[in-house]
């Protein structure tokens, strides 16, 4: 059994700071592709950003420069620096684990980030 607890998230002003973390405990061998994605009411989940076993992040365009996703091994997590918020970023942020010998990924249980203007 796998569980990601994500934490961080809140109420900032625009152009604020924001740091979530996601937390794997249970039972696995390694963790692989490690993600943040959020979803908007109304609109669909998209990839925020992604962050390799090897450390190579992936940035969507719309928050290149301002977010940092980083990993820590040792603690099992994974975390998600969110300088200059922008009302637009107003979501639920999720985690996304692909864990070493596993088909699935695992999703957080998302945890609200409100950016207000």
């Amino acid at each position: 059994q796998v569980q990601l607890v994500e934490s961080g998230g809140g109420l900032v002003q625009a152009g604020g700071s924001l740091r979530l973390s996601c937390a794997a405990s249970g039972s696995f061998f390694s963790m692989d592709f490690m993600g943040w994605y959020r979803q908007a009411p109304g609109k669909q989940r998209e990839l925020v950003a992604g962050i390799t076993s090897g450390g190579n992040p992936a940035y969507a365009d719309s928050v290149k420069g301002r977010f940092t996703i980083s990993r820590d091994n040792a603690k099992n997590t994974v975390y998600l620096q969110m300088n200059s918020l922008k009302p637009e970023d107003t979501a639920v942020y999720y985690c996304y684990v692909v864990f070493g010998g596993r088909n699935n990924g695992y999703w957080g249980q998302g945890t609200q980030v409100t950016v207000s203007s």
